[in-house]
C-alpha cells in the first residue's frame, strides 16, 4: 500500500466504529454500474458536513487492491448487491484529498508539481520494474502500468473545488489546475471510475468546460444520487427511535433540503450531535462563522436584502439558477449570489417551482445572527428586538406588541402591503425568536376553517403558552377574537394540554396603525 495508491481502509473503518452509523453503502452499487463506462466520470457537490469524505473513503477502501475489505463490508447493504464480489479490492486506487495537497503549496505550480511527484512515487514504488517511457511524467507512466497489467484505475478526488474557494481570485491558477485535471483523466484507457467531491459544481470557463466529461450531481438536482446526499427521512425515523427524540422537532430543525425525487434530506452532522447530545442546537454553524454567510448577503444587488427578508419570513423567492459561474467571486445579479448560497447550504432549491428558501430553524438561525450585526439598520433592530416582542405577547402587554409590529412593518416596504398576507410576513419577521421555542404552522386547519398562525410550544418549553393569532387587514382586532372563537379554531389543539392565549392583529389603511389584541382561551 502507498501513501495515495491503494491507502488502505483504515479510515472508513473508523466511520463504522463510530456510534452512528448510517450505511450509504449502496451508493457503490451507482458507481459499480457506470464503471468502465462513458459515465465513469462522477462529480458530487454537496455543503461541509454532509459526508462527502466519509462516501470517499467508503469508495477508497471497496475499490481499493493490495488489502482485504470483505470483512468490514460484509454487514452492508452493498453486500447484497449482484457487483459486489466482481468489484471489490480489484483496482488501483488513488485517494486524493486536494485541501492537503493545497495547504503545503505556495502555489497553483507548486500544488500540480507536488501531486505528480507523490503519484508517481507510488506507482514507481508498487512498479518498479516495468519499461516506462518517461518516468517523471505522471501521465505517460500511468498509460504505461495499465499496458503492462491490465488494471485501470480509480481516481477517489476529494475537496477537488479547494482551487476555487481558497484561491478564489487566482484565474490563470485555477485554469492550469483545470487542465491538468483533464489531463490526468479525461478519455485515457487507464480510467475505471473517477469520482470528485467538492462544494461547487465544476467551473465552466468560456463556452466549454475543461472537465465536462464529468455528470454533476448538486444540491441543485442530486440526480439518482439524492438519497446518498444526506440523512432521509427513513433514517431520521429510525433515529429518533433509538434515541428517544422527537421526530417534529428534529424535522423542524433540521430538515429542509430537497430534490427533485421528492427527496428530503437532513445535514448528517447536525443529526449526529443531535442524538448524540440529546437536544436541538445550531451544530452545523459550529464549523464556521455566520460571518461567512454575512459577506454574502450584505453584497450590494438589487432585491437581494428584501429577499432575503421574504425567506427569513418563510417565503420562497424565485430564483435564475443558470447564469451562476460555479465559482465565489464572479456575480453578476443577486441570483449568483442565491445560487451560491444553495450550494453552500445556506439554502433550499425547490426545482419544479425554481425558488430559493431557507431550509430549517438551525439555518435561520444563522441568518437572524448575520443580519442583526449587518448594516441593515432597523432591521438589525426588528430582529434583536424579536425576543421582546414575544415575551410582551406572553406577558398580553398590548401596547407593545403594536410598537413591535409598527417596527417590523417599517422594515417590510418593499412588499405590497394590502393584504392579510403581506401582514402575515411582518408577523413572521417581528416573532423570528419564537421559532426558538415553537413548532409554528401557517393556515393551521382548525374546527371551521384555517387559523391563520399557529404557535404550539416545542416539549423542550412545556410551560410556554401556545398562540393562535388571526390577522385582519382593514376591520377589527375584536374582530379576529370573535373569529377566533365562534369559529372554534382552538378545537383541533384539544390535545394540548397547555395554556393558549388568542391573539387578534388588524392594520388600519386609514390611520396606517396596527391594532392588537390578547386573551387567554378559557376552556
Amino acid at each position: 500500500m502507498g501513501i495515495y495508491l491503494n491507502p488502505g481502509n483504515e479510515k472508513f473503518q473508523k466511520a463504522l466504529k463510530s456510534k452512528i452509523y448510517v450505511d450509504k453503502s449502496d451508493l457503490i452499487s451507482y458507481t459499480n454500474c457506470v464503471a468502465g463506462t462513458e459515465q465513469a466520470y462522477v462529480c458530487v457537490s454537496r455543503p461541509r458536513r454532509f459526508g462527502k469524505s466519509m462516501a470517499a473513503n467508503m469508495l477508497a477502501a471497496y475499490y481499493g487492491r493490495d488489502f482485504d475489505s470483505r470483512r468490514i463490508f460484509s454487514g452492508l447493504k452493498i453486500a447484497g448487491d449482484v457487483d459486489y464480489k466482481t468489484h471489490l479490492n480489484q483496482y488501483d486506487t488513488f485517494f486524493l484529498n486536494m485541501q492537503d495537497f493545497l495547504s503545503q503549496s505556495h502555489g497553483i505550480e507548486d500544488m500540480l508539481q507536488l501531486i505528480r511527484s507523490s503519484l508517481l512515487w507510488d506507482v514507481l514504488s508498487k512498479y518498479p520494474d516495468l519499461r516506462y517511457f518517461d518516468n517523471t511524467n505522471l501521465t505517460r507512466t500511468l498509460q504505461d502500468v495499465y499496458q503492462n497489467t491490465k488494471c485501470p484505475f480509480v481516481f477517489i478526488i476529494d475537496e477537488w473545488d479547494c482551487v476555487f474557494r481558497e484561491r478564489r481570485f487566482k484565474k490563470e491558477g485555477q485554469e492550469k489546475y483545470l487542465d491538468f485535471l483533464r489531463d490526468l483523466l479525461k478519455d485515457k484507457v487507464y480510467i475505471q471510475l473517477v469520482y470528485m467531491t467538492g462544494i461547487l459544481p465544476i467551473k465552466k470557463y468560456g463556452t466549454h468546460s475543461a472537465l465536462n466529461m464529468f455528470s454533476e450531481f448538486s444540491m441543485l438536482d442530486a440526480g439518482p444520487l439524492a438519497e446518498f446526499t444526506g440523512f432521509t427521512q427513513e433514517e431520521i425515523n429510525a433515529l429518533c427511535k433509538e434515541y428517544g427524540m422527537d421526530l417534529e422537532e428534529v424535522k423542524n430543525w433540521y430538515d429542509g433540503y430537497m430534490f427533485p425525487e421528492k427527496f428530503s434530506v437532513y445535514c448528517p452532522c447536525s443529526v449526529v450531535k443531535c442524538m448524540q447530545f440529546g437536544k436541538m442546537g445550531n451544530y452545523w454553524n459550529q464549523t464556521e462563522t455566520f460571518e461567512a454567510l454575512q459577506m454574502y448577503i450584505d453584497m450590494n444587488f438589487s432585491g437581494l436584502r428584501d429577499d432575503v427578508l421574504s425567506m427569513m419570513a418563510g417565503e420562497k423567492v424565485p430564483v435564475n439558477v443558470g447564469s451562476f459561474s460555479n465559482d465565489m467571486m464572479t456575480f453578476h445579479t443577486k441570483d449568483d449570489v442565491l445560487t451560491l448560497l444553495v450550494h453552500l447550504g445556506y439554502l433550499g432549491y425547490d426545482y419544479e417551482n425554481e425558488s430559493v428558501f431557507i431550509p430549517n430553524n438551525e439555518i435561520r438561525n444563522e441568518y437572524v445572527n448575520a443580519v442583526s450585526v449587518s448594516e441593515w439598520g432597523e432591521v438589525s433592530s426588528t430582529l434583536k428586538h424579536s425576543a421582546e416582542l414575544l415575551y410582551a405577547i406572553w406577558q398580553k402587554q398590548a401596547v407593545k406588541v403594536e410598537e413591535g409590529i409598527e417596527q417590523a412593518h417599517f422594515e417590510t416596504s418593499h412588499l405590497t402591503y394590502n393584504d392579510e398576507n403581506a401582514l402575515s410576513y411582518t408577523i413572521s419577521l417581528a416573532l423570528c425568536a419564537a421559532r426558538n421555542y415553537y413548532n409554528i404552522y401557517r393556515e393551521f386547519p382548525t374546527g371551521k376553517g384555517f387559523a391563520d398562525m399557529v404557535y404550539i410550544p416545542k416539549k423542550k418549553c412545556p410551560n410556554k403558552p401556545a398562540l393562535v393569532i388571526e390577522l385582519k387587514w382593514d376591520k377589527s382586532a375584536s374582530g379576529a377574537i370573535s373569529q377566533i372563537k365562534g369559529k372554534q379554531y382552538c378545537k383541533s389543539l384539544e390535545q394540548y394540554c397547555g395554556n393558549m392565549l388568542l391573539v387578534g392583529i388588524n392594520y388600519d389603511k386609514a390611520t396606517r396603525k396596527h391594532e392588537c389584541i390578547i386573551e387567554d382561551f378559557v376552556k
